[in-house]
This record gives C-alpha cells, sequence and structure tokens, in this order.
C-alpha cells in the first residue's frame, strides 16, 4: 500500500473514532428523548443523570483533537561535538537511503533503536527528527550490523512513516484514552458501592448480627459497557493499523539490506534478541544486585559491565541465535516475527560483502568510559544516584549478600517464628529437628492444596525442597555472621560462596565451594529420619555464640 492510501486509511479510522463518539451521543439523547414522552419524572431524572455521566467522557474524547505530547525518553543527548564518528555514520546513511538525517540523537539504555518526528497537520508537514539508539546494541553489535539497524530506522524516514505515524498515533490514543476513562468511572463506582457495604457490615457486626457478601458485580456496568464498545473498536483500529506497520517493517528491512549488506541485516536482526534477553539477565543479576544494600558499582559500570559479561558468555549466547522468535509479541505487536524477517532477508541474492565493518559498533564513540558514564547521570533516579560507589564488582558482590543474608527472612524463618514463639534462628531449630518436631513445623510452610492434604511420606516428599533450600541459606546466613564467607564474582556464571578456615583451622581445597560443604549435611538434616550431626560438625553451635543467642520476646 503507497503513502497516499496509508495517510486516506489512517484518516478514516480517525474519522470513525469520532463518528462512533457521535452515534453514542445520538443514542444516548434519543433514549433521554423516550424517557422524556414516556417514562415517570422520577424515573427519567435519574436515568438522565445516568445518561450525563455517560457523555461526559465521550465528550472529552471528541475534543481531545491534539496529540498528547509524548513523555520525554531518558536518554543521554549527544551532539555532532560530543560523537562525531556516531553523527557522520547517521548523516552518511541518510545520504545512501535518501532522506533528511535526524537533528537530534539520544543514547538510551534499552536494546533498541526508534526514530521519531515531531510533525505537523497530521503529518502533512515535516518537523524535527529524533534518533533513540541504545548502547546495549553499541555494546554487542558489530559496526556493519549497527549500520543496518541505523539503516532500517532511518529507512522508515524515507517511507513517511514517521510523518504519518501522527494521524495513526492520535488515533490510538483517544480510543485508549476514552476506553480509560470509562473504566475508570466504573472503577470508581464499584469502590463506592464496596465501601458501603463494607461500612454496613462493620454495623452489622458490631451489633453481633450476620454480614453479608460484597458484591459489586452491578456497580459500573454502565461504564464497562460502553469501554467494550470503544474496547471493540481499538481491536479494528489496532489490526488495520498494524498490519500497515508489519509491511513498513519488510520495506525498512529491505533497505538496510540495500545500504548495509544482506548478511550484515541479517546477522544483526539474529542479534537483537540475543542481546535483549541477556540485557535482561545482567540487569536482574548485576546491575540490581546491590539494590537492598543501596550500593552501586564503579561509576561507569552500571551499564559498562553489560559489554563483559557478553564476551564472557559468548558459548552461552551463541545458542539463543538459532532459536529466533517464530510469533510476534502479541497480536498488536507492530512487528512481524523475527524468523520471518529474517528469512526474507536470507533469500535475497548474495552480495558477498561479509568483510565490512567487522569492528565493535562501541568503537564509534569517542570515549565509551565517558560516555557510559554521563549515560548513568542522565537515566538513573536521584536516589539511586545516592547509593555507595563500590570500588569494584567483587565488593559490590560481598556488600550485597551480607546485607541480604543478614536480613534474610524465608518461609522456614516465619513457621519457626510461629511454631516456638522465640527469635527464628538456627541453633534453635536444630534443636527442635533434634527433637523430632521437623515435620510438624513443615506444616505450617506455605503449601499447595495437595501438599496440604498429603500425609506421612509423601508429604514429606512434598516439603523437603521447600525445607531444604530454606535451611541453606539460613546456613549460609550463618557463616556469614561468623564473617566465614568470601564471594567469588565471576561474569560467566553464578557467585560462589567459599569458606574462610577458623583460627587454626587448615583451609579447605580451593576446589571445594561453600554449597559443597553444606549440601550433603542438609540432606542429612531433611531426611526421612533427620540427622543434624554434620551441620553441627560444620558449624559448631554454642550457647555462649553471640551470633546465635536466643530472646526470649514473643512474635
Amino acid at each position: 500500500m503507497g503513502v497516499t492510501l496509508r495517510a486516506l486509511r489512517a484518516l478514516l479510522l480517525l474519522a470513525g473514532f469520532y463518528l462512533l463518539g457521535v452515534l453514542l451521543l445520538a443514542v444516548l439523547a434519543g433514549l433521554d428523548y423516550l424517557l422524556y414522552l414516556h417514562a415517570p419524572s422520577g424515573v427519567a431524572a435519574k436515568l438522565y443523570l445516568v445518561s450525563v455521566l455517560l457523555a461526559i467522557p465521550l465528550v472529552r474524547g471528541l475534543f481531545m483533537l491534539r496529540t498528547p505530547k509524548a513523555e520525554e525518553v531518558p536518554g543521554l543527548p549527544v551532539t555532532e561535538a560530543d560523537e562525531p564518528a556516531l553523527w557522520r555514520t547517521v548523516r552518511e546513511l541518510a545520504d545512501r537511503i535518501g532522506t533528511r538525517a535526524p537533528s537530534r540523537i539520544l543514547l538510551t539504555p534499552d536494546v533498541n533503536a526508534a526514530v521519531a518526528e515531531d510533525a505537523r497537520l497530521l503529518g502533512l508537514l515535516p518537523g524535527p527528527r529524533r534518533l533513540h539508539l541504545g548502547v546495549p546494541l553499541l555494546q554487542g553489535l558489530t559496526e556493519a550490523q549497527l549500520r543496518s539497524v541505523l539503516a532500517h530506522e532511518l529507512g522508515h524516514y524515507s517511507h513517511a512513516d514517521t510523518r504519518l505515524a501522527a494521524v495513526t498515533l492520535r488515533g490510538r490514543a483517544q480510543i485508549l484514552r476514552t476506553v480509560g476513562h470509562f473504566e475508570e468511572l466504573a472503577g470508581k463506582s464499584a469502590a463506592r458501592e464496596r465501601a458501603r457495604q463494607e461500612k454496613k457490615n462493620a454495623k452489622a457486626a458490631a451489633k453481633g448480627k450476620k454480614t453479608s457478601e460484597v458484591d459489586t458485580r452491578h456497580r459500573g456496568v454502565t461504564y464497562r459497557a460502553m469501554a467494550r464498545i470503544y474496547t471493540a473498536y481499538a481491536k479494528l483500529y489496532l489490526r488495520a493499523t498494524l498490519a500497515g506497520a508489519r509491511s513498513q517493517e519488510y520495506a525498512a528491512d529491505a533497505a538496510a539490506a540495500r545500504i548495509a549488506g544482506r548478511d550484515a541485516t541479517a546477522s544483526a536482526l539474529r542479534e537483537i534478541p540475543v542481546l535483549d534477553a541477556a540485557f535482561g539477565f545482567y540487569l536482574r543479576h548485576y546491575v540490581t544486585l546491590g539494590e537492598n544494600a543501596e550500593l552501586l558499582p564503579p561509576r561507569g559500570e552500571t551499564f559498562g559491565g553489560f559489554g563483559r559479561m557478553l564476551s564472557a558468555r559468548q558459548l552461552e549466547l551463541a545458542g539463543l541465535r538459532t532459536e529466533l522468535p517464530a510469533e510476534p509479541a502479541s497480536p498488536y505487536d507492530s512487528h512481524p516475527p523475527i524468523a520471518d524477517r529474517v528469512r526474507r532477508i536470507e533469500e535475497l541474492p548474495a552480495d558477498h560483502r561479509t568483510d565490512e565493518g567487522r569492528g565493535a559498533a562501541i568503537g564509534l564513540l569517542s570515549d565509551p568510559g565517558r560516555t557510559l558514564a554521563a549515560l548513568e547521570d542522565a537515566v538513573l533516579t536521584e536516589e539511586v544516584r545516592r547509593f555507595r560507589r563500590t570500588a569494584d564488582w567483587p565488593e559490590l558482590l560481598d556488600g550485597s549478600m551480607t546485607v541480604q543474608l543478614a536480613n534474610l527472612d524465608t518461609p522456614l524463618h516465619r513457621a519457626l517464628a510461629l511454631y516456638t514463639r522465640t527469635r527464628p534462628t538456627l541453633p534453635a531449630l536444630l534443636d527442635l529437628i533434634d527433637d523430632g518436631r521437623l515435620w510438624q513445623l513443615a506444616r505450617r510452610l506455605p503449601l499447595s492444596d495437595e501438599a496440604a492434604a498429603a500425609k506421612g511420606r509423601v508429604f514429606r516428599e512434598f516439603a523437603r525442597p521447600a525445607l531444604a533450600e530454606s535451611l541453606h541459606r539460613m546456613v549460609l546466613a550463618e557463616f556469614s555472621a561468623r564473617a566465614r564467607l568470601r564471594w567469588e564474582f565471576s561474569w560467566e556464571r553464578a557467585a560462589t560462596a567459599r569458606l574462610l578456615p577458623a583460627p587454626g583451622e587448615p583451609a579447605p581445597p580451593s576446589d571445594t565451594t561453600l554449597n559443597d560443604l553444606i549440601g550433603p549435611a542438609v540432606v542429612a538434616a531433611v531426611a526421612d529420619h533427620p540427622d543434624t550431626g554434620p551441620l553441627r560438625a560444620l558449624l559448631p553451635l554454642t550457647p555462649t555464640d553471640p551470633a546465635n543467642r536466643e530472646t526470649d520476646t514473643p512474635r
């Protein structure tokens, strides 16, 4: 579909939103007129009020003619003076595609690249252009792959996709806001009814009377019905516009292959889902490691460490490149499945451009360390920037794990506190196990319905994994409290705990981790016939040990 037809379709769909609103207002007016003619005045007055309340969000939707200003994307704007090589690359690619280069480049902290344009008059007049470029792409792609990504995004400019997006996005925003108004009104109506019924139940309970079940299913029904009407139109709207959006992605891929090369384009498409998964893993297991302890990596390492993790885990990531998503993320995803896009590119004739730009894309930055540090200042919240900076990643790991273990609160801790009415400690747990009460304690753990109904050996098999996991962590916490732990940081694998020998003790073998020592002892402690001897031998627990002194404070 050409630019003119796409623009006409977008305008018709936008007009359909307003037409739907006018029709619904006409229906409400018609119902009011019938009420005026036939309904008793008292009943009509109440229904007039409902009609007005329904009409308010409709009218508001009709007069929301202006597209809401998009939220500012967090990122680091860079000028040509800051990053001349990056700007030169972008301008060169724009010239080869035959389009106007963006006037602003914003480096962002996500695995994404995108273009936008502040077009005017529903996209009829061009406006300032912006390029958003994720720094993780610079860290994980070669220069040739990055050129392909940039050519793809600039290809959207050449097809007028960003200008016409103003019309499409306006209709989408209008519909979703109108649906939101009705859902908000329905929620408020249900909340008022819930509060009324709960107040009534409270009065009944105070008088010793029977209370009723709170039921708000019938409140806000009319609002939800109106929301469903707009939701149905929204689905039609999205499916119609997203079909065009997907064709735009295919066209942009073709432009990227033409400018940057077939192989670079296909490999970039294969690499982006891998980088996305890897970056999510990096955020969960590295960047946020020190959150609870209010610790940050060294300056520039919050995002800089991602490149090191990628280098260390190349073998692990290699398998992901062959597992391409074959389905869109959702029926309303504007991008076709990656597998289909790669297939189309690889079916193009070979262009023998395999040696271009093999260097890392991060080399386009003048000073990557400085840029990564500046990105932290631009995107981290003020609260996070006040966290203490560690000297290196091992210090971050050690400080984080020390705080986590000191504040350990497992299901076993909570069950033990309820069972003994004292502070949950490892000595108290081992004494309870020796008294033969472990499986009674296990009944107080959070259990599935099936586990709670089980008995004997079957119940023990259900409960044993949760017991073993929590006990393992309690023992780690005990070693940590005695300063007997050393954590080994690694980009290639999970952190490893090593045992520091007590004074006068020989050091354990270098290839023995603390988990190797704790594991068999924990298994013995939660066996069908529990034995705490191995745990007590591993870490002697005496009444005078300040790390384990119990209190009699009731919980």
